[in-house]
């Protein structure tokens, strides 16, 4: 059986309240869990120690089981101190598409006109002298 560490999501709409839990992969997100084992609540300021709240020795425990945490779980842990930092790489995540792209090399052009427009009377200033 393969067992996850995840959100399950509550609360009502557009207010959202997620209990951490272990189950079963082959549950569905809000479905049956073996066992509750935190909340986590995003409305609350990222400083507010009511925001996360994990019982971190069944955590270890089902981590030693061989439980997988999903993404935003092993970030939890990660700040929580309990995992080490994993490395994670998306390098395409910052570089602008192609439209941002197209608008950029536009405002390049006209800034590089508008310098050369300035440059022309300087120079003819300097030629006549």
């Amino acid at each position: 059986m393969a067992m996850k560490i995840r959100l399950a999501r509550g609360g009502s709409k557009k207010r959202p309240f997620y209990r951490i839990v272990a189950a079963d992969s082959r549950m569905p997100r809000d479905g049956r869990f073996i066992e509750k084992l935190g909340t986590y609540n995003p409305l609350l300021p990222k400083d507010n120690e009511e925001r996360v709240k994990m019982d971190m020795e069944r955590i270890q425990y089902w981590l030693d089981q061989g439980a997988q945490p999903t993404d935003r779980i092993a970030r939890m842990l990660e700040a929580a101190g309990a995992k080490e930092k994993a490395e994670r790489s998306n390098p395409n995540k910052g570089t602008p598409g192609k439209k941002a792209q197209e608008r950029a090399e536009e405002k390049a052009a006209k800034a590089a006109e508008a310098a050369e427009a300035a440059a022309a009377p300087a120079e003819e200033a300097a030629a006549e002298e």
